[in-house]
């Protein structure tokens, strides 16, 4: 009596072979790769949000420090609205003293020895007689206390100081934010590439999982080498 069984094919039974590529599986090298953009994807958005600490940071400081440089340069002002109304009194007492009326002349250089000691500061007082030696050195030429350069400076030099800090501290402030505006940028560029390899590791087809993989290794690439050009921010 003779069997009617066919006989089962060897094709039938055999499980269908993984892809591989160089000898070497696959989906594992996907994955691999997978692991190491979602760790590269990490470390570039930690590094971003290190800048925005940082940026804030400068941002609020130069803040504050444009506020002090404002405080200083109205406290310098006012003392020189004040040295200017000084110096106009002292001129007019100056003109009373000359007089050829001993008694008022006696009265406003008394007045005008008390303005010296109670309301002149040193500053000021050096600015006078280095605008009386000017004066005296050349007449036609009336050279006034209130422009000599170290009196200003006296005034104005601490304003200055914390003004240039401040617009630097801004800069500096500028620097970081332009860095994390870039690292968003190549954060993005890991994220695609993250996409395409997820894609990737789901399709089961080796040409597209080939096309997929190689294209999201060269975005990746790409966003790692532009993201390593950035100094790396410390804790």
């Amino acid at each position: 009596m003779s069997s009617d069984a066919a006989p089962v094919s060897e094709a039938g039974t055999s499980a269908e072979a993984p892809a591989t590529l160089f000898g070497v599986n696959l989906a594992v090298l996907v994955a691999i790769i997978l692991g190491l953009v979602s760790t590269a994807t990490a470390w570039v958005s930690f590094q971003a949000s290190l800048y925005d600490s940082s940026m804030a940071g400068a941002y609020q400081k130069a803040s504050d420090l444009s506020t002090e440089a404002e405080s200083l340069y109205l406290e310098g002002n006012q003392q020189f609205i004040l040295d200017t109304q000084v110096w106009n009194r002292l001129s007019e007492l100056a003109v009373v003293a000359a007089s050829e009326d001993p008694d008022a002349a006696a009265d406003a250089q008394a007045t005008y020895d008390t303005l010296m000691f109670q309301s002149v500061s040193e500053g000021l007082a050096a600015a006078i007689e280095w605008a009386e030696a000017e004066n005296q050195a050349d007449p036609t030429t009336w050279t006034s206390p209130l422009d000599n350069e170290e009196y200003l400076n006296s005034l104005f030099s601490e304003y200055e100081q914390v003004k240039a800090e401040s617009v630097e501290v801004r800069a500096e402030g500028d620097k970081a934010n332009n860095l994390s505006d870039k690292l968003g940028l190549y954060t993005v560029l890991l994220s695609i590439s993250l996409f395409l390899l997820g894609i990737a590791a789901a399709v089961s087809q080796r040409t597209v999982t080939l096309m997929l993989s190689i294209t999201g290794t060269v975005v990746f690439l790409v966003g790692l080498v532009l993201a390593l050009q950035i100094p790396v921010m410390s804790l």
